[in-house]
């Protein structure tokens, strides 16, 4: 498996806690963690395979760290690369917005011509409305550590089960 650039922001440390489990579940000699808060968005391009994560804030705003860091999509050509996605919200207390910000995300990378993988099921969550729906499923790893924390190793487990394959 070629090494993967997995990108997060994290804001109180939960997203940085979940992308260091991502990485210890797949290997950690198979991921090198970038925090985006010191990275630049060319540095994607350094990857084939590319995990990106963040949290929603507010009213399905991105995490800080990703309002700088997202424009800077506008300037790479991500054809050829393989790119999934986690999200960290809040479905009880921001059911209307749930992991919004993971939404935002995944259309930017489309737009820029990344091909996405890692979808998951909508089954076991209580939430009104998510822009990172789509076709029915989340576009990549939900997780509610607010409400839900003890399902986040399973799930985990069983994203990351999903996705290594699609990595090559």
């Amino acid at each position: 498996m070629k090494t993967i650039g997995l990108f997060y922001g994290s804001e109180t440390g939960n997203t940085e806690h979940v992308a260091s489990m991502i990485a210890a579940e797949m290997g950690n000699d198979n991921v090198e963690l970038h925090n985006i808060a010191d990275a630049d968005p060319q540095s994607l391009l350094s990857y084939d395979n590319i995990i990106l994560g963040s949290s929603t804030w507010g009213f399905g705003e991105l995490q800080s760290d990703w309002e700088n860091f997202l424009p800077g999509f506008d300037q790479l050509d991500l054809s050829g690369r393989t790119i999934a996605f986690f999200g960290l919200g809040d479905q009880v207390n921001y059911a209307d917005v749930f992991l919004d910000a993971m939404g935002t995300i995944y259309e930017k990378v489309k737009e820029r011509g990344g091909q996405t993988v890692g979808s998951w099921s909508v089954e076991g969550y209580d939430f009104a409305a998510s822009t990172a729906v789509v076709e029915g499923n989340f576009v990549g790893l939900a997780l509610d550590v607010d409400n839900q924390d003890d399902m986040t190793p399973d799930r985990i487990t069983h994203w990351v089960s999903n996705i290594s394959h699609m990595f090559q």
